[in-house]
């Protein structure tokens, strides 16, 4: 056996070879280099010394202004479009108008004069529209609780899993449908104090001698019977949909707890209705306070002016007497009335109305 000197090295050890999964983790160490490592990190300061130093190394990349909320938000406004035009077209510009016009004397033929606020100070000393105001209430008081509780009685009624009750509700919201006036001339008829079918059909009940829209005291009914006729099935509709939408398991927990029907009704019905009271109030307190069509075809405000309501006596000072100043004044304080009584009612309703019944 040959020994080397002292002072010679040794001849390097042959490395023993590697098997498939050492060369795998080898590549993989060689692939992840650290974060923190030198390479790297010079890597990263030669990049940002380069961008800082040199002015055409920046990132002119156009920004996307339109992120996912503005395109929501376009697309929205553009659906919404035709509609918040017709609202500007043909509600808020003639409010506007009629604002404006309401502080000129006009005549419809001869050129505008404005006159300040001689329009209101007329308006407020007047009795035709003292008159005028208190036909409209008594009218409102008439037609507004009536239609609103037959309206409410008809869609208990109807809701109802019957066979046919739908041809029932049809038949019953037909009257709405038809025109106004058309039926206004119709009524006309059955109210005739000789020929007429009403005072016919009462002469088996021994009533004789109504006049009806002859006399000053029952011609303002007469058109009430006539306007909750033709609205009652249409309010029917809004309560029936109220109806529908209360969870049947409220009554079956009062049914068990011993709750007969009339505490149902005023302890469940009638406060999950809140939502389509409000609107039903609402809308029927705009419709009574803007009655035209029926009175126009029916009475023409006679007799004596016991059914002159204000929006027949606006129609006549604008396009009888051609007043348009005048009337425009007359427009706008019925627009004021309105206001307040739709405020009126959304503070009452505000604290009682629930719309999740879930």
């Amino acid at each position: 056996m040959q020994h080397l000197p002292h002072n010679a090295k040794s001849p390097p050890e042959q490395a023993a070879p590697l098997n498939n999964h050492q060369r795998l983790n080898s590549l993989n160490r060689q692939r992840l280099t650290p974060l923190n490592s030198p390479s790297l990190n010079s890597l990263s300061e030669s990049y940002f010394t380069a961008s800082n130093t040199s002015p055409t190394s920046r990132d002119t990349r156009p920004r996307r202004w339109l992120n996912f909320e503005r395109r929501m938000a376009i697309q929205a406004y553009t659906f919404l479009f035709p509609s918040l035009l017709g609202l500007l077209l043909f509600l808020l510009l003639p409010v506007i108008a009629v604002a404006v016009l309401s502080f000129f004397d006009w005549g419809l033929i001869s050129d505008p004069r404005f006159i300040g606020l001689q329009n209101y100070v007329k308006l407020f000393q007047s009795p035709t529209v003292h008159q005028s105001l208190l036909v409209t209430a008594y009218f409102v008081l008439l037609n507004i609780p009536l239609q609103t509780v037959l309206a409410l009685l008809l869609a208990l009624l109807m809701n109802k899993r019957l066979p046919g009750i739908g041809i029932f509700r049809t038949l019953f919201a037909v009257p709405w449908m038809a025109t106004p006036v058309a039926m206004g001339i119709v009524w006309q008829w059955i109210f005739d104090p000789q020929y007429g079918a009403l005072n016919s059909f009462l002469v088996f009940f021994g009533i004789h001698g109504l006049t009806w829209l002859s006399s000053q005291q029952q011609a303002l009914p007469a058109v009430a019977i006539v306007t909750i006729w033709g609205n009652v099935g249409y309010t029917m509709l809004f309560f029936l949909a109220g109806l529908q939408s209360i969870p049947e398991y409220l009554y079956e927990a009062a049914g068990i707890d011993g709750a007969k029907p009339v505490q149902r009704f005023f302890n469940i019905t009638l406060p999950l209705l809140n939502p389509t009271m409000f609107f039903v109030l609402v809308t029927n307190f705009i419709s009574s306070f803007q009655l035209f069509d029926t009175v126009y075809a029916m009475t023409k405000g006679g007799p004596a002016g016991s059914t002159n309501v204000l929006n027949y006596y606006i129609f006549k000072e604008a396009f009888q007497f051609f007043h348009a100043g005048y009337a425009s004044a007359l427009s706008m304080l019925l627009f004021v009335i309105l206001m307040l009584v739709t405020l009126i009612l959304a503070l009452y309703f505000r604290n009682r109305t629930t719309y999740d019944l879930s």
